[in-house]
């Protein structure tokens, strides 16, 4: 028996409500978060009646998910779903951003979702159903007229082939302007703030002090990829690519104030980075239409070999930065 519930956005949110209905085809909540299953997928699942799985281990069809809850911090697994029609829920505040922004809709989608925002659905109200994609109108048949003049047919052919290219070209510029806007400036304005408070609350020099010692060696480094690549690590943190980022903003104004020597940047960014896109392989296969056998040998293996291709890039980078400063 599947009961029929309503979830909201949180305060700080975007999106919904969405109403999820769970029929026996559609009875599962897939939860695709690092470190097992979160509290408000375990809560959907209680509520629903639905089956609980964990993307990080199992592959489910697209046909057969209820709701999906994820924790992107704004890159792709917020707009791979949506993308799909597949109900999404986002545990963090994140609204339409990122490549897939166009798919974020409040139809599909919300986010900032705590366990109060779940509701039972009293039944009152019509479940209001998900807006299939618009489905290109059919071109209209056209008797076959003969053409007086085959240039004129040619040039409007022609016309109407080079209008479709400028649209094309045009919308490629939107979306660029837009991803520019919404992702790349904020994350300019939020790199200079972090830079600003290091410098200027002397957090720099407490992290001088304890991140020198490993950033300022190959053994350190080694060190520091190990612990980004732990399986159990590396998939809480991806989401965002948080970590990468204040570390790599640390590590710089490090360099530059001469704490670290210039010849470790490269090697320190690969050594930063081996958790990088951990939490999106259950995604990335599915977006490859894996089979669900695939996915649940594949997530762990990739997972493990991060523990060797990250201390192994950190190596190379090293010797292939000899000589850059």
């Amino acid at each position: 028996m599947f009961n029929k519930v309503k979830i909201e956005r949180g305060s700080a949110g975007f999106g919904g409500p969405l109403v999820i209905q769970p029929t026996e085809q559609k009875n599962k909540v897939v939860c695709v978060t690092g470190g097992g299953f979160h509290p408000i997928a375990l809560r959907l699942a209680e509520m629903t009646g639905c089956e609980l799985v964990d993307g990080f281990k199992t592959g489910v069809p697209d046909d057969q998910i209820a709701v999906v809850v994820v924790d992107c911090g704004g890159t792709a697994r917020c707009g791979v779903y949506p993308k799909k029609r597949v109900p999404t829920v986002n545990v963090l505040p994140v609204g339409k951003t990122g490549p897939l922004a166009q798919f974020i809709t409040e139809d599909i989608y919300v986010s900032d979702v705590k366990e109060e925002n779940i509701t039972m659905f009293d039944g009152s109200a019509p479940v209001p159903s998900a807006a299939p994609a618009a489905a290109k109108p059919a071109a209209a048949a056209r008797p076959a007229q003969p053409q007086p003049e085959e240039k004129s047919n040619f040039l409007a052919r022609f016309g109407k082939a080079a209008g479709k290219v400028v649209g094309v070209f045009f919308q490629a510029g939107r979306n660029t302007i837009d991803i520019c806007i919404k992702s790349i400036l904020p994350f300019m304005a939020f790199v200079s703030m972090i830079i600003g408070i290091i410098l200027q609350s002397g957090i720099g020099n407490i992290i001088a002090n304890f991140v020198s010692p490993y950033a300022g060696s190959i053994p350190g480094l080694l060190a520091i990829s190990v612990v980004c690549s732990l399986p159990v690590l590396s998939p809480m943190l991806g989401p965002g690519a948080v970590i990468a980022q204040v570390v790599g903003v640390l590590l710089g104004v490090e360099i530059g104030a001469g704490h670290i020597p210039p010849s470790f940047a490269l090697p320190a960014l690969f050594a930063i980075n081996p958790q990088v896109g951990c939490d999106f392989h259950p995604v990335g296969l599915s977006l490859a239409e894996a089979e669900p056998q695939t996915i649940e040998i594949g997530v762990p293996v990739i997972l493990m070999t991060r523990l060797i291709t990250g201390p192994a890039s950190v190596v190379i980078a090293y010797f292939m930065g000899i000589g850059l400063f």
